[in-house]
C-alpha cells in the first residue's frame, strides 16, 4: 500500500536554547562569556523528526506550539528540512514548549523547562487519516503531554497498528507516575525505545535483560533499549543484539536518544537487520554528541552513513 509519509511523528515539541562551556551560573547579575549559544528544534519528536528528515525520510510533525515568537521559529526551521507541518497546531494564549539547557565541559546538560503548549494538544478524529497516512509511526514524549498521555495515547497506537502503520515509541523524563501513562501503551508498540535508566524507573527493576523479559511479557514486540557507554541491546524474541558506541569525542549529549531513534527508524524503513538498523542509530547519535544541540553533526545520509563505515573499518 502506497502512504504519502514515510514517518509521522506525534507528541513533543520544543524550542531548546543551549549555551556552552558553562561551569557556573554567574553571582548575582554578573556576566560570564561562554563560546556558542544556539538555537534548536528539539523534544523526543522534534528532535526525532528534524534528524529522520535530514537522513532522508519524507516526514510530517504532529504536535503543537504556542502563540509567541518561538513558535515561529520551530515551524520554520522544520518546514527548511522539508518536513510537512500541516498538522502543527498553533495554540492561542500559551507559550511554546521550551528548555534552556547550560551544557557543561563533559556534556552533561542541566535543564530549565516550560511545558507550554504540548500539555494542550490532542489528535482529533478528523486529523486521523492524515497522520496515520504513513508507512511508521513514531509517538514521542509521554510524560510530558497532559492531554495525549494515558488512554488516548493507547488509543492512537492501537489504530496506527490497525492502520498497518509500524509503531515505534519514546518517553521523556520517566517518573514515579509515569508507569501509569506507558502501561496501557505497550501492546500497541512495535520497537519500544527507552534509554535502560528509564526502562528500570518504569519497571521497577534493574538489569538489561530483565528489562528486556518485563516489557515483552507486557506485550512489546521488539525493546529497545539505549545504554549510554555501554551501546545499546535490541530485543526480538529470544534474539539479542549489542551495538557497541562508537570512539568519538563528546560535546553535548542532547539529542543523542532521539537521533539513535531518527537512525534506527531509518535503518527500519531501507529493511535493513536490526543490527545494522542500530549501527546507523549509533552513528546519528555519535554525530549529534559531537556538537551543541539536538541536531548537532548529521547533514545528510550520504555524510551518515560515510562516517558510520570510517568509525566501523
Amino acid at each position: 500500500m502506497s502512504r504519502r509519509f514515510d514517518v509521522s511523528v506525534v507528541g513533543l515539541y520544543i524550542l531548546d536554547v543551549l549555551g556552552r562551556p558553562v561551569t557556573a551560573i554567574p553571582d548575582g547579575g554578573n556576566v560570564d562569556f561562554i563560546e556558542e549559544i544556539r538555537l534548536t528544534v528539539a523534544g523526543t519528536a522534534g528532535g526525532t523528526v528534524v534528524d529522520l528528515a535530514k537522513l532522508g525520510l519524507n516526514c510530517q510533525a504532529v504536535g503543537a506550539v504556542g502563540s509567541d515568537e518561538k513558535a515561529d521559529f520551530v515551524i520554520n526551521r522544520m518546514q527548511q528540512f522539508g518536513i510537512d507541518c500541516t498538522h502543527m497546531a498553533r495554540l492561542d494564549g500559551v507559550e511554546t514548549s521550551a528548555t534552556i539547557l547550560n551544557v557543561r565541559p563533559n556534556g552533561e546538560r542541566p535543564a530549565l523547562h516550560c511545558r507550554g503548549a504540548s500539555d494542550h494538544f490532542d489528535v482529533s478524529d478528523d486529523m486521523l487519516g492524515d497522520v496515520l497516512d504513513c508507512r511508521f509511526f513514531h509517538l514521542g514524549g509521554t510524560g510530558l503531554l497532559a492531554k495525549l498521555d494515558g488512554a488516548p495515547t493507547a488509543r492512537l497506537l492501537k489504530a496506527a497498528q490497525e492502520a498497518g502503520c509500524v509503531t515505534t515509541w519514546d518517553l521523556v523524563g520517566a517518573g514515579p507516575d509515569t508507569w501509569q501513562f506507558v502501561e496501557p501503551l505497550l501492546p500497541h508498540i512495535d520497537y519500544f525505545i527507552p534509554s535502560i535508566e528509564e526502562a528500570e524507573i518504569l519497571s521497577g527493576i534493574t538489569g538489561v535483560e530483565e528489562n528486556i523479559q518485563f516489557f515483552q511479557s507486557r506485550g512489546v514486540k521488539c525493546p529497545v533499549l539505549t545504554l549510554g557507554a555501554d551501546g545499546s541491546m535490541v530485543a526480538m524474541g529470544d534474539e539479542r543484539i549489542h551495538v557497541g558506541v562508537y570512539d568519538i569525542s563528546v560535546v553535548d549529549t542532547t539529542g543523542c536518544g532521539d537521533a539513535f531513534t531518527a537512525g534506527f527508524i531509518a535503518g527500519l524503513a531501507d529493511g535493513r537487520s536490526l543490527e545494522e538498523a542500530a549501527h546507523l542509530g549509533t552513528a546519528s547519535a555519535s554525530l549529534v554528541a559531537s556538537g551543541l544541540g539536538s541536531d548537532a553533526g548529521i547533514v545528510d545520509r550520504a555524510q551518515t552513513e560515510a562516517a558510520m563505515a570510517a568509525w566501523r573499518a
